[in-house]
Parts: structure tokens; C-alpha cells; sequence
């Protein structure tokens, strides 16, 4: 493993979602409101590119396999959709299983990648069981999953 390296946010949250079209931004900021709702103690929101990530603070984790702060969930604005990245479903299929469940328990489809969710509106998620998921793992779990090679 490597080092992480130290960056500096190049905005702030705030700054990234006023960039944001009102639709898009209302849209998203619906979904993370949901996920902060949820999200275990200890990560950090931060802007790392084109998303809004919940990560591994440095300090907890400064030796990863990339030399990138680890990474929790994301969210982000492409041109024509929404997405929402959840790496526990990536690393473990239960939890994918478990999220599957819930959009079909809630009459969702659920459109995957292998951890990122299309979406055009909140009101496609199933925002109770993407909570279930954002909250299965707390920050320390986190980190020794992906010092265990990624096996949950």
C-alpha cells in the first residue's frame, strides 16, 4: 500500500452544488441529505473532482492501495443523469442483494453499475433501503475491509 497524498478541495460543497442546474441540485441534494441521515460516524464530505465523496479521513487511513483517501459513497451530476455510488454493495454481495431487495420491496428498479446507481429524481430510490446500506458500516469496519483486501 501507499501513502495518501494530501490535497486540497478545489470547492466546497456548497460551491459545487450552486453550479449545479436547480433540478440537479434539488434532485441531489435530496439524496444526500438521505445518505448524511445515515452515514456512520468519522467519514468526511468532501468535493474530489466532478463528486461529492464521503471518505476515510486521512489521518485514519494514510496508507491505501491507490495513495487516494478511501473512499465510503459518492454523488455526482454527469450530463444526463444522477449517480450515487455505494462501495459496500461493490464489496459485498449481500449488501447488494440486501439493496436489490429493498428497491423491489418499494416498487424500485434498481439501475447498477457494479457499486454506482443511475438516477434521475430521489423519488426513483428507494432511499430507505440505500439508508440501510450507508449505515451498515461503521468507519473502522471500513477500514479493515479494504486492509483485508476488500473481502466483506
Amino acid at each position: 500500500m501507499t501513502a495518501v497524498k494530501k490535497t486540497k478541495p478545489t470547492q466546497t460543497v456548497a460551491q459545487f452544488l450552486s453550479k449545479l442546474p436547480a433540478d440537479r441540485r434539488r434532485e441531489l441534494s435530496r439524496v444526500r441529505t438521505a445518505l448524511k441521515k445515515h452515514l456512520p460516524k468519522g467519514f468526511e464530505e468532501v468535493v474530489e473532482g466532478s463528486v461529492i465523496a464521503y471518505q476515510v479521513p486521512v489521518d485514519r487511513a494514510p496508507d491505501t492501495y491507490n495513495g487516494r483517501p478511501l473512499w465510503y459513497a459518492a454523488l455526482g451530476s454527469p450530463k444526463s443523469y444522477l449517480t450515487l455510488h455505494l462501495m459496500p454493495v461493490y464489496w459485498n454481495p449481500k449488501m447488494l442483494k440486501r439493496l436489490d431487495d429493498g428497491f423491489k420491496a418499494a416498487g424500485k428498479k434498481l439501475d447498477i453499475g457494479k457499486a454506482c446507481i443511475h438516477y434521475q429524481r430521489a423519488d426513483d430510490l428507494a432511499l430507505d433501503a440505500i439508508g440501510q446500506v450507508v449505515a451498515s458500516t461503521a468507519l473502522d469496519q471500513w477500514i479493515a475491509l479494504a486492509a483485508g483486501g476488500r473481502k466483506g
